[in-house]
């Protein structure tokens, strides 16, 4: 039960955090490539393309950015500062200011508490990078590095992964849609209450994979759990077991004891799973802050309902065995 609430909510919480972060970019459109999925970096494009949506009627700003990836999940994101700012706002400086280096990084809070930063701090993030400033987080990223710099350096010259795009007013918006769609045919043009509307665990293949096998490990266990559990009672009560028979009990008695037996545990389990998952969240937040979690409460009657029937289906089969038993041999077990 813990298994999947704590696993669910790390999805959940990963997804709606990004959205949150998308939303902070301050744009009304955004520009991906043809192959891009909905949550990810699988392309990149040519920067220039920022110049033909930044040409069009109503559109006030254009800014392209580089999500570059680090390992299998990290990224790091290259943004020309000025433009970033009049797009989103401004950064807000917690401690330190903008880029002065080329290697300089700009981190999040949330990043620089998770990987104990400070100003001036070099780290290796792929390669070594020094901490020009710490911000309060919710623009994009957790991570922003010099857009030129981060191209030369992963060998994308002239390459962007995303183009942000803030138009005149709102009324303009699906106008300005429907004309970078004339002009980039192939490539995926969403307005960012479209885009964010698709942030959702069931719209994104990688997270759907990842539930399912998450909620597969947990009736595999509880399966073999309880299997084990009840396997261990039967035989331990064997005797007893013997003399309700010997006292008249049938199988289908048998049985409907053990599975009462049970489903009583299964239920106590069930409430103290759902406890310790209030447990992991305050963990993870302590110890993990940069893989965000939410307690799913919609999750936690599907989770129950998979907890007691992975339960019952594991004594299912020492609830069989017990009412095949004969009355002799288990009474003369010992």
């Amino acid at each position: 039960m813990t298994l999947i609430l704590t696993l669910v909510g790390v999805s959940y919480g990963i997804v709606n955090d990004t959205a949150s972060r998308t939303r902070g970019t301050g744009a009304d459109l955004m520009v991906r490539p043809p192959d891009s999925s909905v949550i990810g970096f699988s392309g990149n494009m040519p920067e220039k393309l920022t110049d033909v949506v930044r040409a069009l009627p109503h559109v006030a700003l254009a800014t392209g950015v580089l999500q570059q990836p680090i390992g299998s999940i990290n990224t790091i994101t290259g943004i020309n500062l000025a433009e970033f700012d009049r797009m989103s706002g401004g950064f807000e400086f917690i401690h330190g200011g903008p880029f002065q280096q080329p290697n300089d990084l700009i981190v999040d809070n949330v990043f620089a508490e998770a990987k104990h930063l400070h100003v001036g701090s070099t780290f290796d993030y792929g390669r070594p990078w020094r901490v020009c400033g710490i911000v309060e987080t919710g623009k994009l990223s957790r991570t922003f590095a010099e857009r030129g710099y981060l191209q030369e350096l992963y060998s994308a010259d002239g390459k962007i992964t995303t183009i942000f795009v803030k138009v005149d007013k709102p009324a303009d918006i699906a106008l300005v849609q429907s004309e970078i769609e004339q002009k980039l045919p192939t490539y995926k043009i969403y307005s960012m209450e479209e885009y964010l509307s698709l942030f959702s665990v069931n719209n994104i293949p990688e997270v759907q994979a990842f539930t399912k096998i998450v909620i597969g490990i947990g009736l595999v266990i509880g399966f073999l759990v309880v299997f084990l559990s009840m396997y261990t009672a039967v035989l331990e009560r064997t005797r007893d077991i013997g003399i309700l028979k010997a006292l008249g009990a049938g199988p289908g008695y048998i049985v409907n004891m053990l599975m009462r037996e049970t489903l009583w545990l299964s239920a106590f389990g069930t409430i103290f799973g759902i406890l310790l998952s209030f447990a992991a969240h305050a963990l993870l937040l302590a110890f993990m802050p940069t893989y965000p979690n939410q307690i799913v409460y919609s999750w936690w009657a599907p989770a129950a309902l998979l907890a007691i029937v992975g339960s019952l289906i594991g004594a299912l089969y020492p609830g069989i065995k017990a009412a095949r038993q004969d009355p002799i041999e288990a009474l003369s077990y010992d």
